[in-house]
């Protein structure tokens, strides 16, 4: 029977949780991904004229359609959400049918939406073809969390955050804050993020796309994979397996799309969850890096880890050489993959395979794939274009 958290406590319980990615769509397809060294990433010429590029696809079978009564928003993106959503659909009314409809939120991250679906009208409008109508309420950031909310017919709070790729993270914190506030009883949190032609080629003209799959702190590090997901999570104040501490978020705002070369910002996001969990920095049992594999990133986030465990060797790894950098969702997918590891207590993932960046490999980079003592904790980091930074705790037990 679970119980309430200690209101002096911010940790809420992670009731429900659903992940779908390039890493499959189970915690076993995951698990196999990220402890061996198989490529995940898939080569594609659909997004950039001319040019192929390495991607992380999720290869699960969407729903074919959405109701009626939602077709006028109907995307891959939504697909793709609801495709996750049906998964814990089910137990998901179960638990909540205790809580008042207006006491349930949902709060969601993305930074693509529905643009994928507008890109072929725009095309075509752009070609000359006056006629075609651009539907612009597939692409606004808000109408994935209403569209959630329709289809599940809650009436709390509903909103979409889009932060870059802090985004989904900061739905965690977000949905904690409205948990502790007293202003919904249970919150929906999570990210959804479909490849598209915008973000490729956005990225592409920064000169920051991978020519191979991305070597997060390596030697020859060149850039970034987009990937895809789609990750769902149920909380409430009813302690669960697995919580969510704390969220320590920060705003350094030294660069549009760079991030502080000494880490500054991160380093705050990252002390401030450990006080907010009442944590030291020797209890975290693994580091989920962003670890995007741009020598910038990279580079500060070493600088970052090296002030806050600077007297502990944490296990570390970045994964998103196996998922891609699914920009809005990167949060939530990799919080699914933080909790797993807490619920299997058997494995971490390991982290890319090529060689490591003489400056860089002072770290414990996880190499060894196996688990072979109980952690209690584990932390997961995010930071996006403006300085938009944030650091998640997860954990078994209270402090």
């Amino acid at each position: 029977m679970s119980q309430q958290i200690d209101a002096k406590n911010p940790a809420v319980g992670i009731q429900l949780s659903v992940g779908l990615s390039a890493l499959g769509a189970d915690a076993i397809q995951m698990q196999q991904a990220l402890t061996q060294t198989e490529n995940t990433l898939s080569l594609s010429s659909d997004f950039i004229a001319e040019k192929k590029v390495w991607v992380g696809t999720c290869s699960v079978d969407l729903i074919d359609s959405v109701s009626d009564s939602l077709k006028a928003i109907e995307t891959r993106n939504l697909r793709f959400a609801l495709t996750a959503l049906q998964r814990i659909e089910a137990e998901l009314r179960a638990y909540t049918a205790q809580f008042d409809s207006k006491r349930l939120a949902i709060i969601i991250g993305t930074s693509t939406s529905g643009i994928a679906d507008n890109e072929p009208e725009l095309q075509r409008h752009f070609q000359g073809d006056q006629t075609l109508q651009v539907l612009q309420k597939k692409q606004e950031m808000d109408s994935l969390a209403k569209a959630l909310q329709h289809y599940l017919a809650w009436e709390g709070v509903a909103y979409t955050i889009s932060t870059a790729c802090s985004s989904s993270a900061k739905a965690f914190a977000a949905g904690q804050r409205l948990i502790n506030a007293g202003l919904a009883d249970a919150v929906l949190v999570g990210g959804v993020d479909t490849l598209c032609k915008l973000t490729l080629n956005g990225f592409d003209s920064l000169e920051s796309l991978s020519n191979g799959v991305c070597q997060p702190c390596g030697q020859q590090r060149d850039g970034i994979n987009i990937g895809e997901a789609a990750a769902l999570f149920l909380l409430s104040k009813q302690t669960a397996p697995v919580m969510l501490m704390s969220a320590g978020e920060s705003m350094d705002a030294w660069h549009i799309s760079a991030p502080h070369p000494e880490g500054l910002g991160a380093a705050k996001a990252m002390q401030t969850a450990l006080d907010l969990a009442q944590l030291k920095a020797q209890e975290i049992g693994y580091l989920n890096l962003h670890g995007t594999a741009t020598p910038q990133n990279d580079a500060m986030e070493i600088k970052a880890v090296q002030q806050i465990f600077q007297d502990y060797a944490v296990p570390l790894s970045s994964t998103k050489h196996k998922t891609g950098h699914c920009l809005g969702a990167a949060g939530a997918i990799e919080a699914m993959i933080c909790t797993q590891i807490l619920r299997d207590q058997a494995w971490l993932p390991l982290h890319q395979t090529t060689v490591l960046d003489a400056e860089l490999d002072t770290q414990n980079f996880v190499d060894n794939a196996q688990l072979t003592h109980k952690i209690s904790y584990v932390m997961s980091n995010s930071f996006a274009f403006g300085g938009s930074n944030i650091s998640l705790i997860f954990g078994t037990e209270l402090p």
